[in-house]
């Protein structure tokens, strides 16, 4: 009995980096406990994101034993599949808040951009170790293409956050590939001077976040309504907070989208500071460890999916909290492992899982 136990367990763990699940586990914890006092202890909503944590574990450990080279076999239908569900979204998506973003599959509904989250580095990843020791610049042409087409789709939603920031994940991978800093610092000079060109395309409410972020007095009941209450929030936690499930922003209703974009306002009020920091220090460690798996990985598939996904921590985590704290434009970008959502957290698990298997094919090599 006792080998079985053994043997068992070595089939959980075998693939599983302890350090990396550990920190994701920590991260995912405080995202419950937020949560519950987020939504004003809705037994639901905590049960939901729970149900989706466990559903999210186990497609981590698949991924994590599924060898880096198998999952490189499955790139390019999934990105077509990716692909194909967001023309379903544009068709016949459903419309919540004004925006198309999700597929109605009966028993739950599904955002195909997350899927994408995964699909693109993947897809990305695949083509460049394809062609790996004679890629050219036609070969970051036509990846640059494969980055517009999904970004396109994702921004006629609309959600241009979400757009630019798998843009983002995509541009990291053409980067670690070999892109030029002089490419690179030429296309940032283009976009600079092309924002002016593209302004009158943006839709009113984006128009006016991105004046808010210039001007927070402009509208403080209006368009500056999230980052003001946010700031409110995040600044009366003061150093120890005001002690879990007695923020009171968080509990007289003041601030909006508490359990999903404005998570991190709930979190910082109520542990302050200190708890702000500890929280950054886990994002910290568990991109360090990212880092550390991308410089060890044995090809170049596994590299550059490992830095993608890494980065795409890295992004969403600074993006949301800067926007919160009021350093960045608010966008709709949920905080890694903490904000309530079932698919967002299934992607980010499943991003943990392309981690594991990397790391865990490198140590089959070494050996």
């Amino acid at each position: 009995m006792g080998n079985v136990l053994t043997r068992f367990w070595e089939v959980l763990t075998t693939k599983v980096d302890s350090f990396l699940f550990g920190i994701a586990m920590a991260i995912a914890g405080v995202g419950l406990i937020t949560l519950f006092s987020a939504t004003d202890q809705s037994i639901a909503r905590i049960t939901s994101q729970g149900t989706s944590l466990a559903f999210a574990l186990l497609l981590m450990w698949l991924v994590a034993n599924i060898p880096p080279q198998t999952i490189a076999r499955a790139a390019v239908p999934l990105y077509l599949v990716a692909v194909v569900m967001l023309i379903g979204v544009a068709v016949f998506g459903t419309t919540v808040n004004g925006s198309r973003r999700w597929l109605n599959l009966g028993f739950a509904r599904f955002q195909p951009s997350e899927l994408m989250k995964i699909a693109l580095p993947l897809m990305l990843a695949w083509y460049f170790q394809k062609f790996e020791g004679r890629i050219g610049w036609m070969d970051f042409v036509l990846t640059g293409i494969l980055i517009a087409v999904p970004v396109w789709l994702i921004k006629r939603q609309p959600d241009l956050g979400t757009a630019l920031l798998i843009a983002a994940s995509g541009f990291y991978v053409l980067y670690l590939a070999g892109l030029s800093w002089k490419i690179i610092v030429g296309l940032t000079a283009l976009g600079a001077a092309a924002a002016p060109l593209v302004w009158p395309y943006l839709h009113d409410y984006q128009k006016e976040r991105l004046l808010t972020f210039v001007d927070p007095t402009r509208d403080p009941l209006g368009a500056g309504y999230h980052s003001s209450q946010a700031s409110i929030a995040l600044g009366s936690g003061g150093v120890v907070g005001k002690g879990w499930m007695n923020g009171t922003q968080t509990h007289l209703d003041f601030l909006p989208e508490k359990h999903t974009d404005f998570v991190f306002a709930v979190f910082g009020e109520e542990f302050g500071l200190i708890g702000n920091a500890v929280l950054l220090v886990l994002y910290l460690l568990l991109i360090g460890r990212g880092m550390m798996i991308t410089a060890n990985a044995s090809t170049m598939f596994a590299r550059l999916t490992a830095g993608a996904v890494t980065l795409m921590f890295f992004t969403y985590a600074f993006v949301n909290m800067g926007m919160v704290s009021g350093v960045l434009p608010v966008v709709g970008v949920p905080l890694p492992l903490v904000s309530y959502g079932g698919t967002a957290l299934i992607s980010l698990f499943i991003g943990l899982g392309l981690l594991m298997s990397v790391q865990a094919h490198r140590k089959l090599v070494n050996t």
